[in-house]
This record gives C-alpha cells, structure tokens and sequence, in this order.
C-alpha cells in the first residue's frame, strides 16, 4: 500500500488502462470505457496556455488528421478547470478534447504526477506523460518525462506511422 508521500506507480506497456471520467472544456464528461473499440492517445500536460505546453497542444492539434486517419483518438488532461481548457482550445484552436482533472486523481492514477527535476531544483508537479492505449484498454506505450517540442513526431515513429 502507498501513501500520499510515496512515488505514483509507472504504468508499462501490457497494463490495463486506468478508467476515467473527467468533463471536457465544455463541462461535458468524457470516459475513457466510452472510446473502447478504439486507439486513444492520452497525454498529460503541466498548464494550459503556456510555452511548453501550447507548442505540445499545436502539435497534435497540427498531426490530428494523420493521427484520425490512423485510428487514433487524442485526450489531453491538465489540471485546469474547463472554463481555462476552453479558453486554451479556442485561443489556439485546438481540435480534440482537453479534459480537465484538478485534484489529479487520474494523473495519479497514471503515474504523471510526482517528483521531477525543474531548473536543478526537484520538485513535485504533472510529469509530462503520454499513453497510447489500445483498442481493449491496454496499454500500449508509457512515456515519461517527455519532451513538448518533437514529441509527436516522436511518438508517430514510435507508432510506425509515415512523417
């Protein structure tokens, strides 16, 4: 058993996905159950509307029809209240769900959260993470500590998926 203060468990490629229901910028729930059947991209970011974060959001927003194309669904989560996601979505006119998760239960959940180095200094916050998780709720890929800028080009190598 963990306690609050103990590192998240990773999750690794063959887990079962955590389920999860969080609402979206529009306050309208989302469930990962929903999208069964289904490749859903699950990533988990710091903060709505900053550099990192923004650059990494454009990029699947920029790749997100080559990614449909490919049978792939894209989630972002953050720690944002939706009405702030909404405010990011259409400043930077995303096109796929940001889900919000403020007490960062599914964060949690999936290892995004914890202990980090930031500028030398460790820290604990969002872990920079994607999951792709496979159409009977596996895990497929877990990745850490990524980095937002090449990080989709990244994982569509990863994926087997042309450039």
């Amino acid at each position: 058993m963990t306690d609050a203060t103990s590192a998240p468990s990773r999750l690794t490629a063959g887990d079962t996905a955590p389920d999860f229901t969080l609402l979206d910028q529009d306050g309208a729930p989302v469930s990962l159950h929903d999208l069964a059947g289904e490749n859903v991209i699950v990533y988990f970011y710091p903060a709505a509307m900053t550099p990192g974060c923004t650059k990494e959001a454009c990029d699947f927003r920029d790749n997100l029809n080559s990614l449909k194309s490919a049978r792939y669904q894209v989630l972002g989560i953050s720690k944002d209240a939706p009405a702030k996601l909404a405010e990011f979505r259409e400043h930077d006119h995303l096109n796929f769900p940001l889900l919000s998760d403020t007490d960062l239960a599914v964060h949690k959940l999936y290892g995004a959260y914890g202990e980090k180095s930031l500028y030398g200094k460790v820290v604990t916050g969002v872990l920079r993470s994607t999951f792709v998780v496979d159409p009977d709720g596996g895990i497929r890929l877990a990745l850490y500590n990524v980095k937002a800028t090449g990080h989709v080009a990244s994982l569509r190598k990863k994926l087997g998926l042309a450039a």
